[in-house]
């Protein structure tokens, strides 16, 4: 039908900024630093906030905007989402200094948590049947494919246009997605959410996600040598805790606690933990080791990850309609399981490969060079079959774990574990990549103080050495940098079995069908992880 189509475009669009605005802002980030002044922040701690404010404010707002959507209504939340991200979307493009740039995108940030959960109710009280599981699909897989083409359409837009149209572009695309809600979505809410809104709760949830992002990303920033960061992540481990306490007091929790009793929620929770983190940290190291110590332009990188997207485009919604049919389980468990194969075979990459600098007017340049077809792509198709198999049926198993009534707090609720996994994992692997590195250049040029100020300016982790650094600091850097992204891809590798295991030991089949036979109970929200994959309808620490 056509209104469920442009049903499906809204939500797609409206999810897809998102996602792209998450990963197209790293790359411009160097362009906007040497463009834009800052009198109040230094360059790099300026750039750093401009991209992790957005995340912040995103991820500590996504459960309060989740239960909002079902409260207050789901096109209306959404369609505010919309005209909000649009608005600082413009703001950002037209800064015209750094501070004003970090605010906007904090409040870009806020909107964007209304339009991932939003987007979701939507498709639960707009479609039914293998038609819902197909719409997921879509949904996943444009989630997908606007996150791994975000550092594409950065570059390009850095290289040939300016890096103001990496937030002006999304003004197209919101007034698009806007025109489809108004016109054709449906409002819907939770008709059984009666009485005061949890707005107590509300604020535990923000300062409990807040506060470990916040912590976990100045940890990792400041080399954990800011106390600050313990400050930051004791506050987030607190309000953690009491946050249980709270909703077992309170007569409308804001995330109620029988949402926990279902064992596939709880396990999806667990495991989306885990493989999130891993496929967020991914992205991170592998852009940073590809660009900083191989060489890779921005747009040779970004066509190096393109087999991975393919793969989530084309195949994704039919493993999700599998899953409908056949259970999760053997879905969650291969996928990650793949993916961590994937991930180990970049732990064979060497220092010397041959960089890929591709510009998108030179067609020869366009043609890989043989050291990525030996030692980047295997992985990269590997990895992509894993998230293929993997993002559409844990959609799946979240969807139908949980009563209708609470699927946007519940949807809500697995988005904001998705967000604060890649942050806690990212502060842990840096951890294990900065020893690694300065223990390796130790061993390798032992006369040099790599604990001082001097060294640590020209040259750190992944990232490409200093102009000012002799050609052995900078061939001692360059081996230590591939020592330190070994590690990093094993750790990530770790958590992707990790979340095997528990997806396989844990989700049951089930029930993952216990809400079969409830699907004209549309008045919620639907679940889904924050990432990934599909097919649109007719889907680095930047420093």
């Amino acid at each position: 039908m056509p209104g469920r189509r442009w049903i499906l475009i809204s939500v797609v669009l409206g999810s897809g900024i998102v996602f792209l605005d998450s990963t197209i802002v790293p790359v411009v980030l160097p362009k906007i630093g040497n463009e834009l002044s800052s009198t109040l922040l230094g360059k790099l701690e300026a750039q750093s906030y401009v991209y992790y404010g957005y995340l912040l404010a995103l991820s500590a707002l996504l459960i309060l905007a989740g239960a909002l959507t079902d409260f207050l209504g789901r096109r209306r939340m959404f369609a505010l989402g919309l005209v909000g991200f649009g608005l600082t979307s413009l703001l950002c493009g037209l800064a015209v200094n750094m501070e004003f740039l970090v605010v906007a995108r904090v409040l870009q940030g806020a909107a964007g948590a209304l339009l991932v959960p939003g987007s979701l109710a939507i498709i639960t009280a707009s479609f039914d049947g293998e038609e819902q599981g197909r719409a997921f699909g879509i949904w996943a897989g444009a989630s997908a494919a606007t996150t791994i083409l975000g550092p594409v359409v950065g570059g390009a837009l850095v290289t040939y246009v300016s890096w103001r149209m990496a937030f002006l572009v999304n003004l197209p695309l919101v007034a698009v997605a806007l025109w489809a809600t108004l016109k054709h979505v449906p409002e819907s809410r939770d008709e059984s959410a009666t009485g005061r809104f949890d707005w107590l709760g509300a604020l535990v949830v923000a300062l409990a996600v807040g506060g470990l992002t916040v912590g976990a990303i100045r940890g990792e920033s400041e080399q954990w040598q800011d106390g600050s960061a313990f400050v930051a992540l004791a506050i987030g481990g607190l309000a953690a805790v009491a946050w249980p306490v709270l909703m077992a007091r309170s007569s409308h929790p804001l995330v109620p606690l029988s949402l926990f009793k279902s064992r596939n929620f709880t396990v999806t929770n667990i495991s989306t933990l885990l493989i999130y983190g891993s496929i967020y940290v991914t992205i991170q190291f592998l852009a940073l080791f590809s660009i900083g110590t191989i060489g890779y332009n921005e747009i040779g990188f970004a066509l190096a990850t393109i087999p991975s997207t393919v793969f989530l485009a084309l195949f994704s919604t039919r493993f999700g309609a599998l899953a409908d049919r056949y259970g999760p389980r053997v879905f969650m468990s291969a996928g990650p399981a793949l993916m961590g194969l994937g991930l180990l075979w970049y732990v064979r990459t060497p220092s010397g490969s041959a960089p890929w600098s591709a510009e998108l007017g030179d067609l020869s340049t366009l043609v890989p060079p043989a050291d990525y077809v030996i030692h980047f792509l295997p992985g990269q198709i590997l990895f992509g079959l894993g998230l293929m198999v993997m993002v559409a049926p844990l959609t799946t198993a979240l969807m139908r774990s949980v009563p209708v009534e609470h699927s946007g707090v519940a949807s809500a609720f697995n988005n904001a574990v998705s967000r604060v996994g890649p942050q806690l994992a990212g502060a842990l692997i840096f951890i294990a990549v900065s020893a690694s590195f300065f223990a390796a250049l130790q061993t390798r040029m032992p006369e040099v103080d790599v604990s001082s100020s001097q060294v640590r300016d020209e040259v750190s982790p992944l990232n490409a050495p200093s102009s000012s650094a002799g050609d052995e600091l900078v061939a001692a850097s360059r081996q230590a940098s591939t020592d330190a992204f070994h590690i990093a891809m094993l750790i990530s590798a770790g958590l992707c079995f990790g979340g095997a295991l528990v997806n396989s030991l844990g989700i049951s089949n089930r029930d993952a069908k216990q809400r079969e036979g409830q699907e004209e109970k549309r008045e919620a929200v639907t679940p889904c992880p924050q990432v990934p994959p599909l097919e649109a309808p007719s889907r680095a620490e930047v420093t």
